[in-house]
C-alpha cells in the first residue's frame, strides 16, 4: 500500500492537555493540526505516523482512521464490515483485538457488534482474533456512523521499553512531559523532583534535554500492518542526534527503595551520567549549585493516604523550604486539592491546568521565578 496515502490520524492525550500536546506537535514539524477534546487530529501518512509515535512525548497512543460506513442494525454492519478493505491494512495470519463503542445508535449491543466485526476478519481477509493481540481495532458507532481505527502504537507510549522499576502511583512519563511543558521546560534549565518515585520526570527532563527518541527503545503495532516499510523506518529513526548538555537533574526521595528504583531507570534510559538521585526528606531540600531551573512535584494526595489533612505538614514543610532556598527557580505543584496547595504559600499563577491521573483530578499548579 501507498506510505504517502493521507490518513486521519489522533494523537491521544488526558482531557486537560490537549494544549501542551498541540504545542509539541507543531515543534516536531506536524501540520494541519486541529485540537480536539481528548487530542491533537491531523491529515498526514503512514511515514507521519511511525514518526509520531517515535518522537511524541506527550501523546498516550497514536490512532489512525481506516474508514467509516453507516449501520442501522445488525445485519446491515456483518454486510458492511464483510466489504471492508481490511486487507489493505492488516495482514492475514496476524492476529488483532475487536474493541467497540456504541452512543446514540440503533446498535447498541456492543458485543453482538464485535462478533460481527470478528467475524467479517476471520471470514473475509483470514484475521483471526484475540484478547491478547497486539492490534487493536477501534470501532465506534456514534449516531449510527460506525468509525473503524487501528491503534498503531499497541502498549501505550508512557512505555518507553527502558523502565522497569516502578514506584506506588507513578506518574506517566506521557504526562510528565506534557507537565514539565506547561511548566515552560524545554531542556534549557536543571530539574529538580524533591519526590521523584520511580524517576520519571527527572528522566523525561534529561531525555528532553538530549533530544533522546522517547519509542527508541520499544516495538510498535504498526510494525506487523502490511503497510510498514522497515528500511524507512530504521532511515527515519537514524535521523536523530543526541545533543551534548551541561546541564544535571536531580531526584530525591526518602525511601532508599525509590532511589534505587530511580537510578536502575536512569542507566537503562542511558542517561545516568546526567542525573543525581540521592535519600533525602522534604526539610532538608537545598538548591544545587549552578543556574535555577524547575522544581517539579508529584506529592501524595488526600485520597491515596486518608485524610488530606494529614497531608498539611507535608506540602507547608515543602513551601518553605522552597520559599527560603530556591530563590530564582520555578515550581510545579500537581495535587488534587486547592486547600493542600495553598497550604504552601507559594505564589501560584492564577493559570491552573486541570486533567487526570491514576483516575482522580488533580491540578498543576506552577509559578514564575521565586522572589
Amino acid at each position: 500500500m501507498n506510505t504517502e496515502t493521507e490518513l486521519e490520524i489522533l494523537f491521544v492525550t488526558v482531557p486537560g492537555l490537549e494544549p501542551p500536546l498541540l504545542e509539541e506537535a507543531r515543534e516536531k514539524g506536524f501540520k494541519d493540526l486541529t485540537r480536539i477534546k481528548g487530542g491533537v487530529v491531523l491529515n498526514g501518512t503512514w511515514e507521519d505516523v511511525w514518526r509520531a509515535n517515535l518522537e511524541m512525548r506527550g501523546a498516550s497512543r497514536i490512532l489512525v482512521r481506516l474508514g467509516s460506513f453507516h449501520a442501522v442494525h445488525l445485519a446491515q454492519l456483518d454486510k458492511r464490515a464483510r466489504k471492508f478493505p481490511w486487507s489493505d491494512f492488516l495482514k492475514p495470519g496476524v492476529p488483532v483485538r475487536v474493541e467497540v463503542m456504541s452512543r446514540k445508535s440503533r446498535i447498541y449491543h456492543k458485543k453482538a457488534a464485535q462478533e460481527r466485526i470478528e467475524l467479517a476478519l476471520n471470514e473475509e481477509a483470514g484475521i483471526p482474533t484475540s484478547a491478547e493481540a497486539d492490534i487493536s481495532i477501534k470501532v465506534r458507532i456514534f449516531e449510527d456512523l460506525c468509525t473503524i481505527s487501528v491503534d498503531t502504537s499497541g502498549e501505550g507510549l508512557h512505555i518507553r521499553g527502558h523502565k522497569e522499576a516502578l514506584n506506588k502511583a507513578p506518574m506517566r512519563e506521557t504526562l510528565a512531559s506534557l507537565l514539565l511543558r506547561r511548566c515552560s521546560y524545554r531542556g534549557q534549565m536543571p530539574v529538580v523532583d524533591p519526590m521523584c518515585g520511580s524517576g520519571t520526570f527527572v528522566i523525561e527532563a534529561a531525555e528532553i534535554a538530549t533530544g533522546m527518541q522517547p519509542g527508541r527503545s520499544r516495538k510498535f503495532a504498526f510494525q506487523k500492518l502490511t503497510t510498514f516499510d522497515e528500511a524507512r523506518w530504521n532511515a527515519l529513526k537514524a535521523t536523530a542526534e543526541p545533543k551534548e548538555t551541561d546541564l544535571r537533574f536531580y531526584g530525591y526521595d526518602r525511601d532508599e527503595g525509590a532511589i534505587k528504583r530511580s537510578r536502575a531507570n536512569a542507566k537503562r534510559a542511558g542517561i545516568l551520567d546526567l542525573t543525581e538521585f540521592n535519600t533525602q526528606t522534604i526539610s532538608e531540600l537545598t538548591p544545587p549549585e549552578g543556574p535555577p531551573g524547575l522544581v517539579i512535584i508529584n506529592p501524595p494526595y488526600g485520597v491515596r493516604i486518608g485524610e488530606a489533612k494529614q497531608l498539611f505538614p507535608l506540602y507547608q514543610t515543602l513551601g518553605n523550604s522552597l520559599l527560603n532556598r530556591f530563590q530564582g527557580w520555578r515550581v510545579g505543584l500537581v495535587t488534587n486539592s486547592s486547600a493542600l496547595a495553598g497550604s504552601t504559600g507559594l505564589p501560584f499563577t492564577a493559570t491552573v491546568t486541570p486533567f487526570s491521573h491514576g483516575g482522580i483530578r488533580v491540578n498543576l499548579y506552577s509559578t514564575k521565578a521565586l522572589p
